[in-house]
């Protein structure tokens, strides 16, 4: 099987995307979508796109109780690809909302993908932090970073835990998205093996200029123990759904198939009349595997009727530790144009482990309503020869 570029036939190169590299059909170069379909081949177009950002560890440290002058909080990254390399960041959550992004020499990032940070990024510069290290064993977080910041002052950021207690991890979605203000995409951190570094046993302290902050806490205990609100994963997954798309729709070209497996991607195919719809997507990524699953299957764009309109749910799953975000679509065809809408409208659905995360989940309403204000919309037209062209963006409703 294959991913094409619309009607003639043509290659897509998606680069982390669910639109992998494929070799073109030279004897089907110039067929149409009609041609082809009466040949007992058919085409189902693809609005969907799940891109995964490696990243090996995570963490996060508040101090907004007693924030600095520029920041209030610091999260350290420690990357190991193909497409960043390997290295250390630091990203700096500024007190105005936006976000500056330290970074050591070598490593390779997008600027464009810090959109979905608060309200974007504010600055990116190197820093040698050659004597940082930030890794998980069995007592917990042991960190350090040291770097100048934009201002030539010192920051220096300090994480060592020595409990003998076992840790008890788990699985969440995180509220990153919840601080975006004009996001490029659905953010979906998943973070496995997720958990608060204790404050007893535990060594920890941020350092700005010579002064020391108060690092925030957790307000209640978990399993039995008090936490800083300071939080990490040793294994993220970096997920953001549908990125603004503006261009020819890629196609899937299936025969009799139910399930077309290419690349790191499988969809699972349902046929509506002779028709093939698109029931999920799949992605894989090391061990993980996320999906985006539709009831009833998403139509099929490249036969959607004049006047017809569709409404239906939505679910986007990882590992079931990790909850799932679920939502509804509409898709109607008015005036030439397909109008595809996708809401997160049921929010994320946690699995909590314990009483203790099932009250922080009911208290910290944010955990579980932040994907609910997020909206996907798109037009698709058929641009005839070329196949069919889609503009899509996400706008936060509220």
């Amino acid at each position: 099987m294959r991913i094409m570029t619309g009607t003639v036939l043509l290659l897509v190169v998606l680069a982390i995307s669910v639109f992998p590299q494929a070799k073109p059909d030279q004897e089907s170069v110039a067929a149409t979508v009609k041609q082809i379909n009466t040949g007992g081949i058919h085409v189902l177009p693809i609005p969907f796109e799940i891109k995964i950002d490696p990243m090996e560890r995570l963490l996060l440290i508040n101090i907004d109780n007693d924030p600095d002058s520029v920041y209030l909080g610091f999260e350290p990254q420690v990357f190991d690809d193909d497409i960043h390399g390997t290295g250390h960041i630091v990203i700096g959550w500024r007190v105005d909302g936006w976000v500056d992004v330290f970074h050591e020499p070598g490593l390779t990032l997008d600027p464009d993908g810090y959109d979905i940070t608060g309200k974007g990024l504010a600055h990116m510069v190197e820093r040698d932090m050659a004597d940082c290290f930030f890794y998980v064993d069995e007592a917990g977080v042991q960190a350090y970073y040291s770097f100048e910041d934009l201002e030539g002052r010192t920051i220096e950021l300090k994480v060592h835990e020595y409990s003998s207690r076992k840790r008890q991890p788990f699985g969440l979605l995180a509220p990153m998205g919840e601080a975006a203000a004009d996001p490029s995409a659905l953010p979906l951190i998943l973070l496995h093996d997720f958990y608060f570094v204790r404050r007893k046993d535990t060594d920890i302290s941020v350092t700005i200029d010579g002064r020391s902050h108060e690092l925030d806490k957790l307000p209640l205990p978990l399993n039995w123990s008090l936490m800083y609100f300071t939080r990490y994963s040793p294994d993220p997954l970096i997920v953001t759904l549908n990125p603004v798309f503006e261009g020819t729709l890629p196609v899937l070209e299936v025969t009799n198939e139910t399930v077309v497996t290419n690349g790191d991607t499988t969809y699972e195919i349902a046929f509506d009349k002779g028709t093939p719809v698109l029931k999920s997507i799949q992605r894989h990524h090391k061990e993980h595997v996320v999906s985006i699953s539709f009831e009833p299957a998403f139509p099929n764009l490249s036969a959607f009727a004049e006047k017809a309109s569709v409404k239906g749910s939505f679910a986007f799953s990882g590992h079931h530790s990790t909850g799932k975000v679920e939502g509804h679509y509409t898709v109607e065809h008015i005036d030439n144009e397909i109008q595809v809408v996708l809401v997160p409208s049921k929010g994320w659905i946690p699995q909590p482990t314990s009483l203790s995360l099932r009250f922080l989940y009911t208290v910290a309403r944010t955990f579980k309503n932040w994907p609910k204000s997020y909206q996907w919309t798109a037009s698709v037209v058929d641009a005839e020869e070329s196949g069919l062209h889609m503009s899509s963006s996400w706008e936060r409703l509220w």
